[in-house]
C-alpha cells in the first residue's frame, strides 16, 4: 500500500469502521440509562397495559397476546418472572438468558429478537417474521457489512480524485528536479491542493526565470570577454623585441588560463542546458586516450582497446582534464590505464603526488572548488567538475580512487557500447 489514494481510501473505511463499532459498543453499554431506556420503559407500560394482569388466567392472555399480535406480523411470547411460557403467537421463541434484567435486543432462535422488562416482572418477546435475514445469525452484521461496501463504494471515487491531483503534482516536482524547467502541474479546484497547485507553478515560473537570466548573462559574459582577450593577445604579440621576457610570459599565462576558465564556463553552461548529447557515435577509448597522451611528456598509458559510445568531443575534454589536474597537482609519471570491468569501461588517471585529503575527496568534484598547496599552480575549480558533469552524460560515474602508497588516482567508469 504505498500509493498515496490507496492509503487514504482503507484510512477512510478504517475510520467509518471504528466509529460504527465504538458507536455500537456504546450504543449496547448505555443505551438503556438514556433516551433508549426511557423508550424501552415506555412501551413495556403500554405493553402492560394492553395485557391483563400477571394473575389472570392463560387463556385471556393468550387473547390478548393474539389481539396485540394481530398487525404486527411478528413470534411473540409472553413470560412469566420464572420464564415459563404464559402464552405465544407464531413459531415458539426461547425464554429469556438467566440474568437478563434489562430490555434491548436478543439473539433468539437464529435472528434478533426485542424483549420488553414489562413493570410486573413479565418478559415480552418479539421477532421478526420470516424473512431474508431471519435465519442469519449474522444478519445484522451482514446489514453493516453492506452498508460499509455501499460507502467505500462512493468514498473511492472521491479519494481518488484528490490523490491523482496530488500525484500529478508530484510528478510535477520530480519533473522539475530532474531539470524540466518548464514542468507545470494543471490546476483543478478551488480547495487546498489548487492553491499548492498554482503556488508550484509560480516557483517553477520563477525558477525557471532566473535560471534562463542566468545562463543568458553566464554565456554572454563568456562571449563578451573572447574580444578583449584577443585584443590582449594581439598586443602581446606585437610588443617589442626587448619587451621583460619575464613579464611577457606572466601575460601569456594569464591570458591563457582566462582563455581556458572561459572555455570552461561556456562548456558547463551547455551541459546544463543541453540535456541530450550533441553527437552519439562508437569511440575507441584507448586511442582517444593515446592522443591526448601524446601532448604531456611525462604521462603513460596502458591498457585494451574499448569501444564506448558517446561525443569525441566531450570525452576527449574529460580526459584532457584528467591529464591537466594530475600534471597541476600531482607529480610525474601519470598513468593512464583503460582496462574492461564488470559491464563497462574503467578510465584511471594516476599521478605520484601528495594525494587528496580524505575529507576533500568528493568536494573536488564542486564546481570552483579549490584546495591549493605550496608550490602548487591554482585553476579555476572546473576541471573536475567537467570530468564528473562528462561522465554522468555519457551514464557513468566519476570518483576519486584511493591507492596504497603516494599519489592521487581518479576514475571514471563508462557503460561499454550506451547508447543515450
Amino acid at each position: 500500500m504505498r500509493r498515496l489514494y490507496v492509503r487514504v481510501y482503507f484510512a477512510v473505511l478504517a475510520s467509518l469502521a471504528v466509529f460504527a463499532l465504538a458507536a455500537g459498543l456504546l450504543w449496547r453499554q448505555f443505551g438503556g440509562d438514556g433516551p433508549w431506556g426511557q423508550a424501552y420503559e415506555a412501551a413495556a407500560t403500554l405493553a402492560q397495559n394492553a395485557l391483563p394482569p400477571a394473575g389472570a388466567p392463560r387463556t385471556e392472555q393468550q387473547a390478548a397476546l393474539e389481539k396485540l399480535a394481530a398487525n404486527l406480523h411478528a413470534d411473540i411470547a409472553l413470560f412469566a418472572p420464572d420464564r415459563s411460557l404464559l402464552a405465544a403467537v407464531g413459531e415458539p421463541i426461547p425464554a429469556r438468558e438467566a440474568g437478563r434484567e434489562r430490555s434491548g435486543w436478543i439473539h433468539r432462535g437464529g435472528g434478533q429478537a426485542f424483549a420488553l422488562h414489562l413493570p410486573d416482572g413479565r418478559w415480552l418477546e418479539a421477532r421478526a417474521p420470516r424473512g431474508p435475514l431471519r435465519h442469519t445469525p449474522y444478519g445484522l452484521f451482514l446489514v453493516l457489512a453492506l452498508l460499509a461496501l455501499a460507502v467505500g463504494v462512493g468514498a473511492y471515487p472521491l479519494v481518488r480524485r484528490l490523490t491523482s491531483r496530488l500525484e500529478r503534482l508530484q510528478a510535477g516536482v520530480e519533473s522539475l528536479g530532474a531539470g524540466e524547467l518548464s514542468a507545470r502541474v494543471k490546476v483543478e479546484g478551488s480547495d487546498e491542493v489548487a492553491r499548492l497547485a498554482k503556488s508550484f507553478n509560480r516557483a517553477a515560473g520563477r525558477i525557471e526565470e532566473l535560471v534562463g537570466a542566468h545562463k543568458t548573462l553566464l554565456a554572454s559574459a563568456s562571449h563578451e570577454l573572447r574580444t578583449p582577450l584577443a585584443r590582449i593577445r594581439m598586443a602581446v604579440e606585437l610588443m617589442k623585441e626587448n619587451a621583460d621576457p619575464k613579464r611577457k610570459a606572466e601575460l601569456e599565462r594569464d591570458v591563457a588560463e582566462l582563455d581556458a576558465l572561459i572555455d570552461e564556463i561556456l562548456l558547463a553552461s551547455r551541459l546544463d542546458a543541453v540535456k541530450e548529447l550533441e553527437a552519439d557515435e562508437a569511440v575507441d577509448l584507448l586511442a582517444l586516450a593515446a592522443e591526448e597522451c601524446s601532448r604531456y611528456d611525462d604521462a603513460r598509458l596502458d591498457g585494451e582497446p574499448v569501444t564506448v559510445r558517446g561525443d569525441p568531443r566531450l570525452l576527449r575534454r574529460m580526459i584532457r582534464n584528467l591529464l591537466e589536474n594530475a600534471k597541476r597537482h600531482g607529480a610525474p609519471p601519470i598513468q593512464v590505464r583503460i582496462s574492461r570491468t564488470g559491464g563497462g569501461t574503467e578510465l584511471a588517471v594516476c599521478d605520484h603526488g601528495p594525494g587528496v585529503p580524505e575529507a576533500e575527496r568528493e568536494r573536488v568534484f564542486d564546481p570552483f572548488y579549490r584546495h591549493t598547496r605550496s608550490g602548487e599552480i591554482a585553476g579555476a575549480g572546473l576541471g573536475l567538475a567537467l570530468v564528473r558533469q562528462i561522465a554522468r552524460r555519457h551514464g557513468g560515474e566519476a570518483h576519486y580512487a584511493p591507492q596504497s602508497g603516494p599519489g592521487s588516482c581518479f576514475s571514471v567508469i563508462l557503460p561499454a557500447g550506451i547508447n543515450p
